[in-house]
């Protein structure tokens, strides 16, 4: 690097993820800052899962609605979903001839708040869970008179009752007016008022296809038409996104959906979204840091999201992404142990994922999920479900999100070690090295001449669940612990 250029400001993120070995050398990132490769479209952000623990009886209610408005992220997902019917449906009961069964009483107060707390940064709406009224099944679906009680049985049926969809449509549009237009006319003629106003920026359109109700391909088309249709009747500037598939390498949903000449005229294609979790694995492996391997996960994850794009662009190239479920998840809650080290191991695959996809143009990086907890999927939270604090998971794409936007310059980036990577970024606060570490071992960085005193914040196992630590560059190396995230930034 030439003295000109080392007396540039520049920043470095280094994300210690996944477990480097510290050798008798050093690995040191190699960067040509001249060499610009993409400009960056991808946005860090998360999903929020409607659970009890948010609602406004919940005593972490307060602290992680707190800390989700204090992040600030764009474009943040909200999913009320079929575990609990009370808390996801406004319409249990179909209508008869003399009256309806809506209720936002208990949906209300967490949506109210989700959309105070992200208001002016884009959220994606999905009402994920249809009414199971609208199915043909052999019995009607009972659910717990208790909001807060888990019912995984919800979703039966795979045939809609009405063939034209018209009943679909309609709930959906009577949903998204109640919190657009102030409210909605039922079924019967009667006026529902809310009173609410909220922009509605994005909606996504049901979730896990493939899973609830068992849809095809061409069910869920002929389902997103008509959702989108109705909804865009009563809110004409939201946009929406599609699939939300569980399986990314589902890719018979993306060959159908993405064919424009499946869908009715005008139907509009903004994006598509679909979720990857990587395992901490079984029995001992679940609980010993020696044995994950999230970052490989990663990598087969990222050759399906290649395949993906080659179909997208094929198709509907105008169709933005939103990975919007990104996380690792335990094979069995009961033998999963909560250990602090698993936050940062799974932290750091998730930066080294923002890293990656940001190569392949990905527009949304979401980390799932906000809040989880024992008998609720406890090993994807972001916060400590008995305190709400925020995890190592959320304090590292807190750092993403405070260093990190679309329209940052991705430059030409090697290393030399076979178990990291790096990236590095030139954006309008600086310049910046993401680098990722693959082991759960110390690794040793070495920094270019110039970067003695510079500053660095910090998410590592020590750092816990308090904001980052910020230090100071002394000499020319940095040692990183295990799965150690870190932005290093340069005086001007």
């Amino acid at each position: 690097m030439s003295d000109s250029m080392r007396h540039l400001p520049f920043s470095i993120l280094i994300l210690a993820s996944c477990w480097l070995v510290c050798g008798c050398g050093s690995v040191q990132p190699h960067v040509d800052w001249t060499n610009i490769i993409r400009v960056s479209r991808s946005t860090p952000t998360l999903q929020v899962v409607v659970n009890p623990l948010l609602r406004r009886e919940s005593p972490i209610h307060d602290p992680v609605f707190r800390a989700l408005q204090d992040l600030g992220a764009q474009d943040v997902r909200y999913v009320p979903w079929l575990p609990y019917p009370k808390l996801a449906v406004a319409e249990l009961q179909p209508p008869t001839a003399t009256n309806t069964s809506w209720d936002f009483s208990l949906i209300d107060p967490m949506t109210r708040d989700f959309l105070d707390a992200t208001k002016g940064h884009s959220p994606i709406l999905n009402f994920s869970t249809m009414p199971a009224w609208l199915f043909k099944t052999d019995h009607p679906i009972t659910y717990p008179s208790d909001p807060n009680a888990v019912n995984w049985d919800y979703t039966q049926g795979t045939e809609l009752k009405d063939p034209t969809l018209k009943q679909l449509g309609d709930y959906y549009a009577r949903l998204v007016s109640w919190y657009h237009l102030g409210g909605f006319t039922d079924e019967l003629g009667a006026r529902h008022d809310s009173g609410y106003h909220y922009d509605i920026p994005w909606w996504e359109v049901l979730n896990e296809i493939e899973s609830e109700h068992h849809t095809t391909p061409q069910q869920y088309t002929e389902r997103y038409d008509a959702i989108v249709n109705a909804i865009h009747r009563v809110s004409p500037e939201t946009r929406f996104v599609g699939l939300a598939l569980a399986y990314a390498n589902s890719f018979n949903y993306y060959e159908y959906f993405l064919d424009p000449k499946h869908h009715l005229p005008g139907v509009p294609l903004d994006m598509i979204s679909y979720h990857f979790y990587a395992s901490p694995g079984d029995g001992t492996n679940a609980v010993n840091p020696n044995a994950w391997h999230f970052c490989e996960q990663a990598d087969h994850f990222l050759d399906t999201v290649r395949k993906v794009e080659v179909i997208r662009q094929r198709l509907s190239p105008a169709t933005m992404t939103d990975i919007d479920e990104l996380g690792v998840i335990a094979n069995d809650d009961n033998t999963w142990k909560n250990q602090p080290i698993y936050w940062n191991a799974a932290g750091a695959m998730y930066a080294y994922l923002y890293m990656e996809l940001g190569k392949l143009g990905i527009e949304y990086v979401g980390e799932s999920q906000l809040v989880g907890y024992p008998t609720q999927y406890p090993s994807v939270s972001m916060v400590n479900w008995e305190t709400g604090r925020p995890n190592a998971r959320f304090r590292v794409l807190e750092l993403l999100v405070h260093n990190f936007e679309p329209g940052d310059k991705l430059v030409a980036t090697g290393i030399n070690s076979s178990e990291a990577a790096a990236q590095a970024y030139d954006t309008p606060s600086g310049r910046k090295l993401l680098l990722v570490n693959k082991e759960n071992a110390t690794i040793r960085v070495h920094l270019p001449r110039g970067w003695h005193g510079a500053s660095m914040e910090i998410v590592d196992v020590a750092t816990g669940e308090n904001p980052p630590q910020r230090r100071l560059v002394s000499g020319r190396h940095v040692i990183l612990s295990p799965f150690e995230v870190v932005v290093i930034s340069l005086k001007p």
